[in-house]
């Protein structure tokens, strides 16, 4: 088991800043044996709203031939996707770096100390679409770039990219108010689709036939959300095990306290399934006890509640990898059905309703331990069919899937990375949006007993 080297890549996550490596050499426009159409666009293209931005003509914007450059953070990847992952490359065209007007300084990236930096990747090869997407986790913008970026811009899509706003396990540093940082989030992904779009429209000469919202995790949340609120912006998206923001519960604050108690000796196994973690998980349980639990819930806590503990993670979550992932022991005990007003206030300001207005595709794996499906996806498929939105909703659970892929390395022989699957979904929802074909009913993945569960995924 090794869990020892996911530990050390999600700290090296947290801490690092930016990658260093030599730049990768932008291509001059007069290039010998460049396609003609090459670098063409970048001298019109524009980001409006952009406090500053920078564009280089890229002879393959993929993560094989960006790692080490400028133009990625490859520390801000791991531990995401299983190795063996097979990624396309070679897709030459515009990237263009930025950051719109904030006043917050967490995301370094770069050494700009700006956040609400965003990426926008124009292939040559256009296929007339768009993909818009924001960080998972409290990661960055480049975070996403082999799982998500090099696919989608080896299909033709453009690509755009956000940090939210704010990144790091300080994220909950940013904002005056209670629940300020994650309203942010929301605020910057549409901030960015709508300039992206008018960038699109500069660069190739009309707007984006097709918009696609995606993301996982955080991401995914941020998929629900503009879904729900800004459907005219998209035509439709995938969902990768969203996090669930509800008033009511359940809600990170509802099930993750009884983690924290259960690394403290507080909560038994049979507490933990009763808060919703799946029986069979529980070969996962040290590692997310290691690397997840305590750091979650802190943060999130702070974001939400900040007078429950002043000192604990207080101004800051820590400065060392020990003191980021250590939990704050007052969590064990923390009740958010028992807290003031105001904490559900807060909450509510981000919380989903389930009231999407776009076709949509949701996936989770069936060992996902840090948002346990019977409490995330579940209940929001629930909540689509209540809003009698269930027409537009297809829900999959991945079985054998956990929440980071890169896991599957660790436990070959227990888990399946879901990004095969993520794959299959996107193609389901573009023919079902471009071509009416219906996808799947929604149902459970198995897990096959043989292939190459890295690479491929039959819906």
């Amino acid at each position: 088991m090794r869990v020892r080297t996911g530990v050390t890549a999600l700290a090296a996550m947290l801490l690092a800043v930016t990658a260093t490596g030599a730049a990768a050499a932008p291509v001059p426009d007069s290039e010998a044996g460049a396609a003609p159409s090459h670098c063409a666009v970048r001298d019109r293209v524009s980001v409006p709203g952009a406090e500053f931005q920078t564009a280089a003509c890229l002879p393959d914007l993929t993560s094989t031939a960006l790692a080490g450059t400028q133009y990625t953070d490859s520390t801000d990847w791991s531990p995401l996707f299983a190795k063996g992952t097979e990624n396309p490359s070679g897709v030459p065209g515009v990237q263009i770096d930025g950051y719109f007007p904030d006043s917050s300084r967490l995301n370094a990236t770069h050494g700009w100390k700006h956040d609400a930096q965003f990426v926008i990747r124009l292939p040559d090869r256009w296929n007339g679409g768009l993909v818009v997407t924001g960080a998972p986790g409290t990661r960055k913008q480049y975070s996403l770039d082999p799982l998500i970026s090099d696919w989608v811009l080896a299909q033709g899509y453009a690509f755009a990219s956000t940090d939210k706003g704010n990144s790091g396990p300080d994220f909950y540093t940013d904002g005056t108010r209670p629940g300020d940082a994650v309203v942010e989030w929301n605020r910057r992904t549409t901030e960015l689709t709508r300039a992206a779009k008018k960038a699109v429209q500069r660069a190739y000469g009309h707007a984006p036939r097709r918009t696609y919202m995606t993301g996982t995790s955080n991401g995914g949340y941020l998929t629900r959300w503009q879904l729900e609120n800004h459907p005219e912006l998209y035509d439709g998206g995938v969902d990768w095990e969203g996090v669930l923001w509800t008033e009511r519960g359940p809600n990170l604050l509802t099930y993750l306290p009884t983690t924290v108690a259960y690394a403290a000796g507080g909560a038994g196994a049979d507490d933990m399934y009763a808060a919703g973690f799946a029986p069979g998980s529980e070969f996962l349980w040290p590692y997310h006890q290691t690397a997840y639990w305590g750091l979650t819930q802190k943060v999130y806590r702070a974001e939400f509640d900040p007078t429950y503990d002043t000192n604990c993670p207080g101004a800051s979550a820590g400065s060392t990898t020990a003191e980021i992932l250590a939990p704050c022991a007052s969590d064990a005990a923390y009740d958010y059905a028992e807290r003031p007003r105001s904490v559900h206030r807060a909450v509510e300001r981000v919380s989903l309703t389930g009231r999407i207005g776009k076709p949509m595709i949701t996936l989770q794996g069936s060992l996902d331990t840090l948002l346990p499906i019977a409490a995330d996806s579940d209940v929001y498929t629930r909540m689509i069919k209540d809003q009698h939105r269930a027409k537009l909703h297809r829900y999959y659970t991945i079985e054998g899937g956990t929440h980071v892929d890169g896991l599957y390395d660790s436990y070959p022989d227990r888990l399946r990375p879901i990004l095969p699957c993520y794959r299959s979904a996107f193609e389901a929802l573009t023919r079902w949006v471009e071509r009416g074909a219906l996808p799947p009913s929604s149902r459970t993945v198995p897990k096959p007993a043989s292939g190459d569960v890295v690479n491929s995924c039959v819906l």
